[in-house]
């Protein structure tokens, strides 16, 4: 590109910019679609492309964009919460929490195994295994579409999402605190009696503090303000004691998901969040992808990437067929939710940035840039990969009429 281009859009006034970033958000889902790429990816890419690396139109550190970012951050991690259908969850029960289990814990032990291996100390090796622990459910609309929904594999994975998304993202909890300020047995246990005060304030106080406010405000647009208030004060509580904010969001999703299901302003604040903080989110990410890193990360640690995404895929094919052989399901069955509980997406990254920027006093990140970069080739390639594998499998399964319903219906899809 001519020296003389690049120098002007480096110089774009502010609202020029806002109207390049908007423009992307428009265009490039649509193209994914086309494509049938998950927008993720491409708006990752977008980043990539319009980033301090690349074009330079987007600054690597800037108050707007961080600003839109952080918020889109806790949007996306409070509609995750919101979404999972705890009377889901409730009906599978058992199976539910065994599945969860058990697709949490073993591609946690081969995350840390993997991690320890390329010299990870342990807090960094426990919290690459926690990214690996969680799952979306990119490829339920597939599910939905093919009309397997009702089937009881099907309602099972997709209530073990809340144990996995919940406990991957208390160890997050745990671990930045250790790495930010050092390992003490009194800060530690400090930290577990508030997250053990915390997490029923947030679930119980506040969602009920929510419903008593959305019974007397009626109007949407004071709705909407309060579902905004909710969130804010989970998330600044959740740093009061030194968490995340993500983790008051995602409990604050889980607080409010009775109370606003069907409330107008929770769609208003969808429409809002999806239309324009949560893709600012991912772009903004992608600011921070430098190619030659990238590909230096490829090449000069494929040991890591092969272990992180091939751990993922077996670690997560091994769950599976552990839970299929449990509940007596078919051998489709089982594949089927190898399929859903692959991608690892929007909730994945958000918590791996998070381990990214948190430092100790010396300066050293919890898990560094060769890491977040595998972090996002696992995000590329299970985005893809899963929703193929959920068609192919969804498409056997319904031939071959082996399917079983739970009690009775009703399925919602978590897409964090």
């Amino acid at each position: 590109m001519p020296i003389g281009l690049l120098e002007s859009l480096t110089q774009l006034p502010l609202m020029a910019r806002f109207a390049l970033a908007m423009a992307v958000t428009l265009v490039v889902p649509a193209l994914c679609q086309k494509i049938r790429l998950p927008s993720v990816v491409g708006l990752l890419l977008a980043g990539v492309v319009f980033g301090p690396h690349g074009l330079q139109v987007g600054p690597k550190s800037h108050e707007v964009a961080h600003f839109f970012a952080d918020l889109g951050k806790l949007l996306l991690m409070f509609f995750a919460g919101l979404e999972i259908d705890l009377i889901l969850f409730r009906r599978t029960g058992g199976r539910s929490l065994g599945f969860g289990l058990a697709t949490f814990a073993i591609p946690l032990a081969g995350g840390i195994l993997v991690g320890l291996t390329f010299g990870y100390g342990w807090i960094g090796a426990l919290l690459i295994g926690s990214l690996l622990a969680s799952h979306t459910l990119l490829g339920y609309p597939i599910i939905q579409g093919l009309g397997l929904a009702r089937d009881e594999a099907v309602t099972v994975t997709i209530g073990a999402t809340i144990f996995t998304d919940v406990a991957s993202l208390m160890i997050l909890a745990v671990c930045v605190p250790i790495h930010v300020a050092g390992f003490s047995t009194s800060a530690f246990l400090l930290q577990l009696v508030q997250l053990a005060l915390y997490v029923p304030s947030v679930l119980f106080g506040l969602g009920s503090l929510t419903q008593w406010l959305m019974t007397r405000v009626k109007s949407k647009e004071g709705q909407f303000l309060v579902i905004l208030v909710v969130v804010s004060v989970a998330a600044i509580g959740a740093e009061v004691i030194h968490l995340e904010g993500i983790i008051g969001a995602f409990l604050a999703g889980l607080a409010l998901n009775r109370a606003v299901q069907d409330s107008p302003a929770k769609h208003e604040l969808e429409f809002i969040g999806n239309t324009l903080f949560i893709p600012m989110f991912f772009i903004t990410v992608g600011f921070l992808i430098d190619p030659r890193v990238f590909a230096a990360t490829l090449a000069g640690h494929p040991g890591l990437v092969v272990g992180i995404v091939g751990g993922l895929i077996v670690s997560k094919l091994l769950a599976a067929l552990l839970a299929q052989w449990a509940f007596g399901y078919s051998r489709t069955q089982g594949l089927v939710m190898w399929s859903l509980s692959l991608p690892q997406v929007a909730a994945t990254l958000a918590a791996a940035l998070v381990a990214y920027e948190a430092q100790d006093a010396a300066g050293r990140r919890l898990i560094d840039e060769p890491a977040l970069n595998t972090v996002i080739v696992l995000m590329v390639v299970t985005s893809i990969l899963g929703p193929v594998l959920t068609e192919r499998f969804g498409r056997d399964l319904k031939a071959a009429g082996q399917t079983s319903a739970p009690a009775s219906s009703g399925v919602a899809v978590v897409s964090a």
